[in-house]
């Protein structure tokens, strides 16, 4: 081993899931291997050895690494002034370097109060240098452990934050429990190192893992159990281990309430108990009676001339029993049949709260109805620290009429968080489109419900006279009915299909019509107005492509942050991943990035008027949403909504994808690509089973 000191002059390339870097030094060399994210112009010493690479020639193949701190006063003031340290810029450096000269580095370790000596620098910018200092100390340690097992610095940091001093020992004792305990770190990543630590191939922690793992990941594909011999098939292929023989192992998991066994079906503990109590919740509701009187009903007048025979079933089922399905397409009437129903609640001086999944789905529904609609997580109370509803089964809502819509997108786990809170005396609502995509999350609650039988439904069909001057409704209904749309343009059309069989082609016919056509003729707001859905992330006009495209042509303010692959900009139009409940921002909401700060390493996103700030370590949590995947769009309405249809995306061309696309435009659809994709979309009504077992156990 050779022991070299030098400068980081850059990074040629560099893995931000990895850490695998290649760097240029001061000294002429280039060296490669694991490493964070150091700033350039650090002083770095690496212990490693040269190598020939037979393309790239001489090379240093680093094995660990050390930061030698700087020791002039210019030399500090660089370092600090770099963007290193939260709340330091080369500004506040300079003062810092000021005042304590070459023993800048001595008081930041040991003495950090001295810094309120220092112009500008008051306790709350204080607090933010402390932490930042002592995160980055203690990063890089954790670093110097970590790097030979690919852990990027990115997870590094997250590591440090869940276990802190612990860390280094937590990884070496059990690198299966960062599967458990870090978001993001995968089984394979924890097996990387569990094997590299002298895990055996069969060590039961491992296996135990790798089970939580398939499960966990056969839910992300929407399923609330595997069937045993596909969980063994699927465990054989991540772990290389036969588990057929292993029931002891599973009885084991099954008493430490990990999983559950059931005919044969293999579940995550939580999903079984959850399916099973809203079956419970359900069959309760079910058994009472209405709390409407016998008077209340007769006090109820129905105009016939306003409601068709459907709606007016609608209303009455919602007066005689505790629980309703109310479902129907575009163009049905779901919105006056629910309206009647909230009318004749209002006139009977009842308590109503209305509710729907998502931020933009409540803001729908208050949009429409004329009441406040709030997401079922702020209506059950939650709190994100404890990650805890306080509305529950011994803490039930108060209210006589709980509707909630867009029940197609609720998941297995809200559904039982949602239900556990329903009081005996509320009558439930649920209304939904049952055609649509199932939730993003595990299960398929309202088709489950709805094949059950067991619950009074209202299946609205028919299409009224308003409506079916829309094409983009007509269109809808002919889609779901596996009929081919009309797609003869009309200027006075909502519906436009735009023919272009060139893959290549689309993005630029895509980019054309929202950065020029569409609102040069219609006056839309390219940003505001307009959504690119696309069927999938990946290829010439998947998602991925589009986002960078549109950003190009959109958004000309400058690059001012790279991470990941990825591009930002102030005016970026971006969509939350995942719920965060601590932000109050969820899955699919999509805001416009306000400010991004390199110094304090912050991006500050706009949210519906509502101010949310992103630290740059949490920006795997948002995307670019110029263009955002079917699947994304679900709850929302856009005044337009542009899709391609291309063959190249054949795997993900299903009539349910398509027909929930066509469904989130409000004023014009606009279809770009080849009539034989749009055939294959509508003649496609198989989609991957899930599953579930809600009344069907």
């Amino acid at each position: 081993m050779t022991t070299i000191e030098a400068f980081l002059e850059g990074y040629i390339f560099r893995s931000e899931q990895t850490g695998y870097s290649v760097v240029s030094l001061s000294n002429g060399l280039k060296a490669v291997g694991l490493l964070p994210e150091i700033k350039t112009g650090e002083k770095l010493q690496l212990t490693g050895e040269y190598e020939t690479h037979p393309r790239f020639g001489v090379q240093f193949k680093i094995e660990s690494f050390s930061i030698i701190y700087p020791t002039t006063p210019d030399g500090i003031i660089k370092y600090l002034g770099s963007g290193l340290i939260k709340g330091v810029g080369p500004a506040t450096a300079e003062k810092i370097v000021s005042v304590f000269k070459e023993n800048t580095f001595e008081v930041l370790d040991s003495d950090m109060d001295k810094l309120l000596k220092v112009e500008g620098i008051g306790k709350k910018k204080l607090d933010l240098i402390k932490k930042s200092w002592e995160e980055q100390k203690a990063v890089k340690d954790i670093m110097l452990f970590l790097q030979s097992y690919d852990i990027s610095p990115a997870y590094a940091m997250k590591i440090y934050r869940t276990y802190g001093k612990d860390s280094v020992k937590i990884v070496q004792d059990n690198p299966y429990q960062l599967t458990y305990d870090i978001s993001g770190i995968g089984f394979k990543t924890a097996d990387s190192i569990g094997r590299s630590a002298g895990f055996a191939e069969d060590h039961p922690r491992r296996i135990k893992s790798g089970i939580i793992y398939v499960l966990n990941e056969a839910a992300s594909d929407g399923h609330v159990y595997l069937p045993m011999q596909e969980l063994i098939k699927n465990c054989f292929e991540i772990l290389n281990v036969d588990l057929s023989d292993s029931l002891l192992l599973f009885r084991e998991m099954e008493e430490n309430a990990q999983i559950r066994i059931s005919n044969a079906n293999v579940y995550l503990n939580f999903y079984y108990e959850a399916e099973r109590n809203i079956e419970q919740k359900i069959e309760y509701l079910l058994e009472g009676s209405s709390v409407i009187t016998e008077k209340e009903m007769r006090s109820i007048r129905f105009d016939k001339k306003y409601y068709s025979d459907e709606q007016l079933e609608a209303i009455r089922n919602s007066l005689l029993h505790k629980i309703l399905i109310l479902t129907g397409g575009p163009g049905t009437g779901k919105t006056t049949a629910l309206k009647g129903i909230i009318e004749s609640y209002k006139k009977l001086e009842k308590k109503i709260m209305l509710a729907a999944p998502t931020g933009r789905a409540a803001k729908r529904m208050s949009e429409v109805i004329g009441m406040e609609a709030r997401t079922i997580h702020r209506l059950l109370e939650y709190n994100p620290q404890d990650r805890f509803f306080a509305r529950s089964e011994e803490n039930p809502l108060e209210t006589d009429l709980l509707v909630i819509d867009e029940i197609s997108m609720i998941d297995t786990m809200l559904m039982h968080n949602l239900i556990s809170a329903v009081n005996s005396g509320t009558t439930l609502i649920l209304v939904g489109d049952a055609d649509q995509l199932p939730s993003v999350g595990c299960g398929n609650v309202l088709n489950d419900l709805i094949r059950s039988e067991k619950i009074p439904t209202v299946m609205l069909t028919k299409i009224f006279r308003q409506a079916e001057e829309s094409r983009i409704v007509v269109n809808a209904h002919k889609i779901n009915k596996g009929e081919f749309p009309f797609i003869t343009n009309n200027e006075n059309s909502d519906f436009f299909f735009i023919q272009e069989a060139d893959n290549s082609k689309i993005p630029d016919v895509i980019i054309e019509l929202a950065s020029q056509r569409l609102p040069a003729k219609y006056g839309f707001d390219p940003m505001k107005d307009i959504q690119v859905l696309t069927p999938m992330y990946k290829g010439d006009a998947g998602a991925d492509n589009l986002n960078r495209l549109l950003q190009n042509s959109l958004n000309k303010n400058e690059i001012l942050l790279k991470r990941g692959g990825r591009e930002y900009k102030t005016g970026d139009k971006i969509m939350q991943l995942k719920n965060n409940y601590e932000k109050d921002v969820f899955n699919g909401d999509i805001g416009l990035i306000n400010r991004i700060d390199t110094e304090e390493e912050i991006v500050e996103v706009i949210f519906n008027g509502k101010k949310v700030e992103y630290d740059f370590l949490e920006l795997e949590d948002i995307t670019l949403a110029y263009a955002v995947t079917v699947h994304k769009s679900q709850g929302s309405e856009y005044p337009c909504v542009i899709m391609p249809l291309t063959t190249a995306h054949y795997i993900m061309l299903q009539r349910n994808l398509l027909y929930t696309a066509v469904t989130r435009a409000s004023r014009m659809m606009v279809l770009v690509g080849s009539k034989q994709a749009l055939s294959m979309a509508v003649g496609n009504k198989k989609s991957k089973r899930r599953y579930t077992s809600l009344f069907s156990k």
